[in-house]
This record gives C-alpha cells, structure tokens and sequence, in this order.
C-alpha cells in the first residue's frame, strides 16, 4: 500500500466563532443553489452540510458540525454498493453514479453528518459539489471562504507548513468522540 500524498481536513475553531450562520449559508448557497431557489412549504430548515450542536462540556459553546472526513469512516464500510469512498485526497465522497439512496451511510455516520436530499433522495455530505469545484480550483471550501471571525480552516494536515497545520501546532484541539474509532480529520480548537 502507498504512503498518503495528502489528506485535506478541517478545522473549526470554537475560541473564534461568533455563532453567525455565514458558514451554513455560505455552503447552502454553494451545494444546494435548487432548494434555495424553492419555496418549500413547511420546510424550517437550510439545506447544509453544516449543523450546530450546542456543547456544555466546559461553558456553553455552539459546535458547527459538518462531515468528520474519517480515515476509518463507517459510512465507507456500511455501503453496500461501493458508493462511499476515499478520494486521492483522502476525502470521503460518494459517487451518485453507485448510490441506490439506501441511506445505510446516514445511519451509520456516528456523527449524524449526513442527510437525504429531499428530491433525490440521495444522502448528502460535506464536501458538497459545490465545494469540491471551489477546491479543484484551488480555492478554500465555501464555509471557510465566508467566516467572517475566521474560525474555519480547510488544508493538507499532512504538510506541515501549510496553514491548518501550523494551527494545529499552535493550538489545542479535540477530536469529536475519538472512541468511535473512525479517526476523524476534522480538529476543533478549545484553545490557543
């Protein structure tokens, strides 16, 4: 088996947020432009990748959760299709082409990171199509480029000089539910 070349990752930084929803809009605008296009009667909600979950664990904190991008992720091994995937980048993708919108991937996520598209029905993720685009052309994911505290990072945690890891080593960082074992690569930062 090859060495990695590269493993994109993201980090949140809970000691900068402000709580905006910029990140959640910016990334609803980018990945699902038809559901913000439609009025849909009843719906409460933004179609994102993102999700806020309030932590107590220390002082009050809202938490934006988004897709963990693990290298162990049981999304990956739960699909029964081979729908679920690692990309050269070691990103988790899913290729439409493949998915039979089961939905055994959302159900497995211990992360509750994945969500059914309404209209297709087919389960939805960051890094949404949108983003993937922005990050084939070598800019930062929607919801990085949109944080106004800059609190959001988006990079190769594999190359230590660029910018999410020189963060990395400034800062302490936690891993959501590291006991899962799925070995994560998204960092929250509790502190400088």
């Amino acid at each position: 088996m090859s060495e990695k070349k590269k493993q994109l990752a993201h980090l949140f930084d809970a000691t900068q947020c402000i709580s905006c929803g910029a990140c959640i809009l910016a990334c609803s605008q980018t990945n699902f432009p038809e559901m913000h296009a439609k009025n849909i009667p009843g719906r409460q909600w933004i179609a994102s990748n993102i999700r806020i979950v309030r932590s107590e664990k220390r002082s009050p904190v809202n938490l934006l959760v988004q897709c963990q991008q693990c290298e162990n992720a049981p999304c990956v091994k739960t699909c029964p299709f081979g729908a679920n995937y690692y990309d050269e980048n070691g990103l988790v993708r899913t290729d439409p082409d493949k998915c039979v919108g089961c939905n055994y991937c959302i159900a497995s996520c211990p992360y509750d990171a994945r969500w059914s598209h309404p209209e297709s029905g087919l389960p939805m993720k960051c890094i949404g199509e949108g983003c993937m685009k922005l990050i084939e052309k070598g800019e930062q994911p929607a919801c990085v480029q949109a944080c106004p505290a800059e609190a959001r990072l988006f990079g190769d945690v594999l190359d230590p000089t660029s910018e999410i890891s020189q963060k990395l080593s400034s800062s302490r960082t936690e891993l959501l539910m590291p006991q899962k074992g799925t070995k994560p690569n998204f960092f929250v930062v509790v502190s400088k």
